[in-house]
């Protein structure tokens, strides 16, 4: 079966090297994995249409693939990477199965906390909000509840795990133990 690989790898300095292990591994588990970057992107005359152009190309592996794994740990601020979420959604959408791991054990709401300095209040009905009045959501999930509820929803699971910063998009073994698991559902095991 093949197994599209999500994450935000491709923006790495060295992202060819991560993606090439995670795909060898993918393969040594007996899947057939697909990833961004494993096509040409024809050429554009602007930045825009470069940007449909690799979208274009991403959706075609998706839409090659049976199932997916999405690496959710948080890029750039509280939350996973923008486009893997998308794949994500996109692929459950389709009712795909969905795998995703995390190098990061904080949950959601224990980052929302971190994030606001711990000035959170309850409102007169009891409902915590942060210092801009947005609601604190608390769903003892790792993310947002849309991403942790679609993938159960699309029979997958979470792995996560506590890497060091300096590690966090180059550890792969949280990566290893939720392809253990995806092989074994995928496979009616």
């Amino acid at each position: 079966m093949k197994v599209y690989l999500a994450g935000p790898e491709v923006f790495l300095p060295d992202a060819r090297e991560v993606l090439d292990r995670k795909i060898a591994l993918t393969r040594a588990a007996g899947l057939e994995p697909v990833a961004p970057g494993d096509l040409e992107i024809p050429a554009a005359l602007t930045k825009r249409q470069m940007g449909e152009n690799i979208y274009r190309a991403d959706e075609r592996l998706m839409m090659s693939a049976g199932a997916i794994i999405a690496n959710l740990t948080p890029f750039r601020g509280l939350h996973a990477d923008a486009g893997t979420i998308f794949e994500l959604g996109f692929m459950c959408g389709r009712g795909k199965p969905a795998f995703a791991y995390s190098n990061v054990t904080a949950s959601h709401h224990a980052r929302l906390l971190a994030h606001y300095g711990g000035q959170v209040e309850t409102d007169a009905a009891g409902r915590a909000r942060g210092p801009d009045g947005m609601l604190v959501e608390d769903f003892d999930m790792n993310e947002n509840l849309m991403l942790d509820g679609g993938i159960m929803a699309a029979g997958g699971t979470w792995v996560t795990r506590d890497v060091p910063e300096d590690r966090r998009y180059l550890d792969l073994s949280a990566f290893e133990a939720v392809l253990a698991i995806a092989t074994q559902r995928l496979r009616g095991g």
